[in-house]
């Protein structure tokens, strides 16, 4: 059945928008996720995607013009689909319009707004969406806010998107939080300068009433719509020029100055085919064109880079952005140290030879060092602990989380009851573990209830590096790579082969004394590799 796709409300104030660019054209097979198009809206340019499979069937607004708000963007349906119904019924999409605008006519005085504070309300982040659920705030009350800082994570019926502030200020005041729904256009912020009373306005605002500012306010406000009003030159008298986001942001990155670019946008405003298809050599003065011509054919010529600025932006994978979130929050909140150690591993190589000569049998100095770290761990369980406001945990079992690189960023397998396996086990287990990580089919249980992780990198060739700490876990063990280089011993310089490892502590739940206590009886077990198999 096809669906109807209105003109989306992107920010709390828009009140219609303009199709920026089409990435989509008539007859496209579309996907849920694929950017359909570029609209720009009051205060800037987004992407706006599908939240349909199909096939595109109509394009109700073509690139460069404008429509308010639940206009008939367009409509996807089944290939060869009759729509003649749905473009003819325009009547339906005029009184949901109508709907709306008598829903949102004030009926009353809500409350002052000073000068300055910002109401920011649920927005409608989807044409279907009537609700929203606030997944995170990456703000809180009393930080400072930027125009363009992300506020918090939306979770709409169809997607989670991030939502973004287009006014400055301190935050003042959150109506929904984390993990609390409520209705589009319901209060979700009040941003203003450091320290306002906002307590009336979070007590008394309404949803669609009018709001008596203060009369500085009001000016600033007529002034605005006397402006929009008007015929809107470039540029003005003071040199503002009038450009969408989107064509600023491209023209920054391609050094043009904006005030030679002819607009071909509404009122002549410079959108983003304006700035993509400019030639500076159009503007060329006479006498500009004369020196280019002279330095031309001179004999001696520096060279001036010429080379054009290449950006890729790649959109963050709800993955990523975990991993971003909980590292931050373990690198910030834990206090970090940092212990090392280097290893002589001549008698690991021999062993793991002998190992490895026996029939069927396969093991990695990884699954070594999973196996002495597990032994270590259970003499010296405060390493293997988890730091609460009320209590430290020490953990009594042993489950080794192993750091595994995957396309999207990093995944952490958890081995469970590792002290009670053979390294044969071991290696047998991270390998599957790893496997299922790399082809997205492992399970979330199988990354759940780490008490320690090791990552290594020496498979890299990185000889040292440290890590961020795994939370809840208080450590985590940096592995780098075997290299041969000359040692003393006995009194002699010999060649031998030699292995950096660091471990990352919580100076919350692990003293210095007990994390070096660790590092010796883990390098005791890895010298003399014998002892794990007793």
């Amino acid at each position: 059945m096809a669906q109807i796709i209105t003109m989306p409300r992107l920010s709390d104030t828009m009140t219609e928008g303009v199709v920026a660019t089409w990435l989509k054209k008539v007859g496209d097979t579309i996907k849920t996720g694929d950017i359909l198009a570029e609209i720009e809206t009051d205060k800037a340019t987004m992407e706006f995607e599908s939240f349909y499979d199909g096939v595109l069937l109509h394009i109700g607004i073509q690139e460069g013009q404008s429509a308010p708000v639940d206009s008939l963007l367009a409509i996807i349906g089944a290939a060869g689909e009759d729509i003649s119904a749905l473009l003819s019924g325009g009547n339906a999409t005029e009184t949901k319009e109508e709907k709306v605008v008598e829903e949102a006519k004030p009926t009353s005085v809500a409350v002052e707004i000073p000068a300055g504070v910002k109401v920011v309300t649920m927005p409608r982040l989807s044409d279907t969406m009537t609700t929203g659920t606030v997944a995170t705030w990456l703000k809180k009350v009393g930080d400072a806010v930027k125009e363009g800082d992300i506020l918090a994570e939306i979770e709409t019926d169809k997607a989670t998107m991030e939502f973004e502030s287009f006014n400055a200020g301190t935050l003042l005041y959150i109506g929904v939080q984390e993990g609390d729904s409520a209705p589009v256009d319901t209060i979700l912020a009040i941003l203003g300068p450091a320290g306002t009373d906002v307590s009336g306005i979070a007590a008394n605002y309404k949803v669609g009433a009018v709001v008596e500012t203060s009369k500085s306010e009001v000016k600033a406000v007529t002034q605005t719509e006397a402006t929009s009003n008007s015929q809107l030159p470039t540029s003005n008298s003071e040199g503002r020029v009038f450009a969408s986001p989107l064509a600023k942001k491209i023209a920054q990155d391609k050094g043009i100055n904006l005030s030679q670019v002819k607009g071909s946008g509404e009122n002549g405003r410079i959108v983003k085919s304006d700035v993509e298809n400019f030639s500076p050599s159009a503007v060329a003065t006479p006498t500009q064109a004369v020196a280019e011509a002279t330095s031309a054919v001179a004999a001696v010529k520096p060279f001036v880079p010429a080379g054009e600025v290449f950006q890729e932006e790649i959109k963050n994978s709800q993955m990523r952005k975990t991993i971003a979130r909980r590292l931050s929050e373990s690198k910030f909140t834990a206090p970090h140290y940092y212990l090392t150690i280097e290893l002589d591993m001549d008698n690991a190589i021999a062993s793991r030879n002998m190992i490895n000569g026996l029939p069927d049998t396969k093991v990695s100095f990884n699954d070594m060092v999973i196996k002495a770290s597990a032994m270590a761990l259970k003499k010296h369980p405060q390493v293997n602990s988890q730091w609460r406001e009320d209590a430290m945990v020490i953990n009594h079992h042993v489950n080794i989380g192993v750091a595994v690189a995957v396309e999207d960023g990093l995944m952490v397998p958890v081995l469970k009851f590792t002290d009670q396996m053979s390294l044969t086990q071991i290696g047998a287990n991270v390998k599957d573990l790893a496997g299922k990580a790399k082809s997205k089919k492992i399970q979330p249980a199988e990354m759940e209830g780490s008490t320690f992780t090791i990552s290594n990198l020496g498979m890299f060739g990185i000889q040292s590096f440290t890590s961020i700490i795994n939370q809840p876990n208080s450590a985590i063990l940096s592995v780098g790579a075997i290299v041969e280089k000359p040692v003393v011993k006995n009194g002699q310089i010999v060649v031998g082969n030699t292995m950096t490892v660091t471990l990352a502590c919580d100076h919350r739940t692990v003293d210095g004394a007990t994390g070096a206590q660790f590092l010796q009886t883990f390098k005791a077990f890895m010298e003399n590799p014998v002892t794990m198999l007793a």
